[in-house]
């Protein structure tokens, strides 16, 4: 193995616990998807990691901008904190894309399987992290239900050995103002971090504003054979919303495309979510973790992109636990464990106004979830040779929901069915074979089988449409083949690989005439690229590059035949090409420079591939300087070239719709640290 390779420091991963160090030598830390620590080479897997001090420097407005440095990720910006998420996937919305990718945040999902957010990112403290780790295709084996196409996982700073302060302040030209800091340190077995952050703005869009708040406690206490990690964080986001803009001549033009035809719509959401890891030294080296916790959340939101501008309030509160035992002997190590929790869900949805079309005044749904979710797992690693070795791993997940509706029986009209109080279950397994080989000198290939399944969102199962029976929607399913390479082909030249063949059933979805699809399939094919150049020892370059295609695999005719599914169709919001190319310049310690390029390709907006966006090109320019012991100022230059483009296109009712991505931006901040 290379110095470069063996220079990749160990961590600690999906449990979350302390920072043992940061690679020195790829300015990257990779972690492992099997909850313990692996060095860099022996991951068996597609991982990205973005440390500390790339979410510095990227100084992100939105989680999207940062994620955006990952291969094979795309998120698509929505209004505030607003987000729509693509991991080697199309850009999915509803129940599909909150149920598709599970966020965590050091390891425990922000919210309880079934209940999950599309914009679930949102209740993550990315803006203090100390690094987000994105896990590429299904990851069920050890993570668990949700992962069918990947995994986000923001770890919380671990406290430092000695005093330490650090302070930010940051405002821009579209009357953004943020501010964030943190306290950490050691008293002889126990560490303490304490952390918060704020971000207020106007909105790039009328009526568009957004306060948040967010704040994080860890302390970790250290003792003879046992250590006690434990996380407090909470969340409160208050936005106005602003919704699509129609015509592409809006998008093009530079005062229409700032307007909001929806000034009434809103989003309000808080969190609270509290973790303690217990790890244990057993005999023979053998280590046993169990990580009770608790949350609870609550949203009211303005369902502003429907008709009738319904209100829906919703939120759940959970207590579970995560249990991990480790034993290892030489060329050989095995993990086993069992997860659970137990949920309790509440929904409502009201239409104040008039009735629209099919959607009527009054109470649309009211009902309440009691769910209990329960898995267990084990893996097991074994070194045919020096260079070879073959990981296999299963995981079992069970899910029952109990539901009780509480709306009238009656109901206002057939869009809105209620179905009677009853109880579903599901059960789902997801294995995972890989084999991982050294080559001589600095290579390392891989070959792996995942499979990922999930149970389907509560919201799916009980909040139906016309025509639809609670029977309708089953568990997801994915199938995933993958091969990579990783290589330090010279000392400045290093390279990671991957292609990757998934089939997707059961892909559950609206169609254009508003009705539930519960039986879909999709292929998603492609090929990645993480590559990293040292040009000179101040100047590197780096790039994230994906080529994928995500296409139907069936026939769905609808009313409105533009958007009719036929076989082999792209899946709308799809591109093809998402790159990432970022310059970074240091000519002395004090001081760097970054230019960023970021390309999102054409996709189509319409199921049936009948009309498409040209997708866009954005130069972001970044600068710090260290003008004091301790001090920095920096400057952000987004969208330099000023560039006219939409975060997100999407065609219906017969018309191009945009969210509309900010133009040139200018932001100036201070920072501390000490």
């Amino acid at each position: 193995m290379s110095n470069f390779l063996r220079k990749t420091v160990l961590l600690t991963i999906a449990g979350g616990s302390s920072l043992i160090g940061a690679a020195i030598a790829q300015d990257a830390i990779v972690v492992s998807a099997t909850r313990r620590a692996q060095e860099a080479d022996t991951a068996p897997a597609s991982i990205a990691v973005i440390d500390a001090r790339g979410l510095e420097l990227a100084g992100a407005d939105h989680i999207a901008e940062a994620l955006a440095r990952a291969p094979g990720v795309n998120l698509h910006r929505g209004s505030g904190a607003e987000h729509l998420t693509a991991i080697r996937s199309p850009v999915l919305t509803a129940g599909a894309g909150a149920g598709s990718f599970l966020f965590l945040e050091n390891g425990v999902p922000l919210r309880a399987a079934g209940f999950a957010n599309i914009n679930g990112l949102f209740d993550a403290h990315y803006e203090l992290a100390e690094r987000i780790e994105i896990v590429r295709g299904p990851s069920g084996a050890l993570y668990g239900a949700n992962a069918i196409h990947g995994v986000v996982n923001v770890i919380t700073p671990a406290p430092s050995q000695t005093a330490a302060a650090y302070g930010e302040i940051f405002g821009d030209t579209e009357d953004r103002y943020k501010w964030k800091g943190s306290l950490a340190n050691t008293y002889g077995r126990h560490g303490l971090y304490a952390a918060a952050s704020a971000v207020s703005e106007s909105g790039y869009r009328d009526d568009a504003g957004l306060d948040q708040q967010k704040a994080s406690l860890r302390h970790i206490y250290n003792g003879d054979g046992l250590s006690v990690d434990t996380i407090f964080a909470f969340d409160n986001l208050e936005q106005e919303t602003a919704g699509f803009i129609f015509g592409r001549a809006d998008l093009f033009d530079r005062a229409r495309r700032r307007t909001n035809d929806f000034p009434q719509a809103f989003r309000d959401a808080k969190s609270v979510r509290l973790q303690s890891q217990i790890t244990a030294q057993l005999a023979d080296g053998a280590e046993l973790r169990v990580t009770p916790y608790a949350r609870w959340n609550d949203m009211d939101f303005l369902q502003h992109f429907l008709p009738g501008n319904a209100l829906e309030e919703n939120g759940h509160w959970s207590v579970g636990a995560q249990s991990a035992y480790y034993f290892e002997r030489e060329g050989f190590s095995f993990i086993a464990g069992i997860d659970a929790d137990y949920t309790e869900g509440w929904l409502t949805e009201f239409q104040e106004g008039p009735t629209v079309f099919s959607f009527t005044q009054g109470l649309h749904y009211d009902y309440d979830v009691r769910a209990v979710n329960a898995s267990g797992f084990v893996h097991g690693e074994y070194e045919l040779t020096p260079a070879t070795s073959l990981t296999a791993a299963v995981r079992v997940d069970g899910a029952i929901y109990d539901y009780e509706n509480k709306a009238p029986d009656d109901n206002p009209v057939d869009r809105f069915l209620r179905p009677d109080s009853q109880t579903n279950r599901f059960v789902t397994a997801s294995p995972k074979i890989s084999i991982r080989h050294e080559l001589t000198g600095d290579a390392t290939l891989f070959a792996s089988y995942a499979r990922g399944g999930r149970a389907p969102q509560t919201s799916d199962l009980y909040r139906l449409q016309s025509g639809q029976t609670v029977n309708a929607a089953g568990p997801e399913i994915i199938d995933a083949f993958e091969i990579g390479a990783r290589a330090a082909l010279t000392e400045r030249i290093n390279i990671d690989l991957a292609a990757f063949w998934m089939g997707k059933r059961n892909f559950f979805f609206r169609d254009a005439d508003g009705l539930n699809v519960n039986d879909g399939r999709t292929r998603h094919v492609g090929v990645e690229a993480d590559v990293r150049i040292a040009l000179h020892e101040t100047l590197t370059l780096t790039s994230a590059v994906t080529y994928a295609a995500h296409t139907y695999r069936f026939e769905r005719i609808t009313g409105n035949a533009a958007e009719s599914i036929a076989f082999g169709n792209d899946v709308d919001t799809a591109p093809r090409v998402i790159a990432n190319t970022r310059l970074s310049w240091a000519p002395v310690d004090a001081v760097r420079l970054e230019a960023e390029w970021r390309r999102v390709g054409s996709y189509f907006t319409d199921a049936a591939n009948d009309h498409a966006y040209e997708g866009y090109d954005l130069l972001n320019l970044r600068a710090e300087a260290q003008v004091a012991q301790g001090v920095s100022v920096f400057a952000t230059l987004r969208n330099a070239a000023n560039a006219l483009y939409a975060e997100r296109a999407d065609f219906a009712f017969g018309s191009d719709r945009f969210f509309p991505g900010e133009t040139r931006t200018l932001g100036f901040g201070l920072r501390f640290r000490h």
